[in-house]
């Protein structure tokens, strides 16, 4: 035992020193530190607890940050926000959602926030979200929109399992960078993949590779607008008369902003449908997702739409 001096109104003592356990930290520029803060996932499960949706088993590792899910009516429905505090992503970052919804669960997914990237000299920022629903249950996806920013690259994949009897909504959109400072288009690579599975084997796939640089073809006559969506509605429970009442009210919001909204709604090969539009503004893009959202709601479960923004 090592022992030092003390002295304490000019007498002298000896007394032990206390030996600080070793820790092993990892060296400066390992693997382990580089990794902090840029290869995070975020993990759910859920299960129903009579008329409610609870979080049963729940994970993170940075940049992600959990916060437990609300109630704002008396739905059952567990509204989840999936929150990052780092401001957004950059080039090399790995992030993952990962969610199980069990049977006759339903579940609201969004995020406080818009998804910002920013620029980057090779490497992209990579997302990747995974989603399983159960039987009977229901999932909403509604996060905000991805801002990438110039000279930005991101890769995006969204992969939805449904089981028999599951429904999805499932809300993507994309900005063309900071429009209100005049950034338009400018960053350097968007991918994107959106399959959702449905019991029968078969999918629902969006998938697009945005270069407008190098490849401005690959925006096309999008350029021309600042905000590019897509919704996607799938599930076997709805019956086709409901599938075809939606078209119609759907379609009739997506004319309700002649020159700043353009879109269409589409059928596609399996039960539900898929509304595809631009728009001019957030403003135009955030109204258009509230009404498409509430009629959604109303017709396959009557429910109405709580509003997210005031939470």
């Amino acid at each position: 035992m090592r022992f030092q001096r003390c002295i304490v109104q000019n007498r002298v003592f000896r007394q032990p020193v206390r030996e600080r356990p070793s820790v092993n930290l990892p060296a400066a520029g390992s693997s382990v530190l580089e990794t902090v803060g840029r290869r995070g996932a975020l993990s759910y499960e859920f299960e129903r607890a009579g008329p409610r949706t609870i979080l049963t088993r729940s994970s993170c590792t940075s940049p992600w940050h959990h916060f437990p899910p609300s109630y704002l009516d008396d739905s059952g429905c567990a509204y989840t926000w999936l929150v990052n505090p780092s401001g957004g992503l950059v080039g090399g970052d790995h992030v993952s959602v990962e969610a199980q919804l069990h049977a006759g669960t339903h579940v609201l997914m969004t995020s406080p926030s818009a998804n910002r990237v920013y620029r980057s000299l090779s490497e992209p920022a990579v997302q990747e979200v995974h989603l399983s629903v159960g039987p009977a249950a229901r999932l909403e996806w509604l996060p905000e929109v991805t801002i990438p920013f110039a000279g930005s690259r991101v890769r995006q994949s969204i992969h939805v399992d449904l089981a028999p009897g599951a429904t999805a909504v499932v809300w993507d959109a994309i900005a063309s960078g900071r429009v209100a400072m005049r950034e338009r288009w400018a960053f350097a690579a968007v991918e994107n993949e959106i399959c959702i599975r449905t019991p029968l084997g078969g999918s629902v796939v969006e998938r697009y590779c945005l270069v407008p640089g190098r490849l401005p073809e690959s925006v096309g006559l999008v350029r021309s607008w600042d905000y590019v969506a897509s919704l996607f509605v799938i599930g076997d429970a709805v019956d086709a008369d409901v599938w075809k009442r939606l078209d119609v009210v759907l379609a009739a919001i997506l004319e309700q902003r002649p020159g700043l909204v353009l879109g269409a709604v589409s059928t596609p090969a399996a039960p539900g449908l898929v509304v595809k539009f631009v728009a001019r503004s957030a403003p135009d893009l955030t109204e258009t997702l509230e009404a498409i959202w509430a009629a959604v709601r109303e017709d396959l479960w009557n429910l109405p739409a709580p509003n997210l923004r005031r939470y």
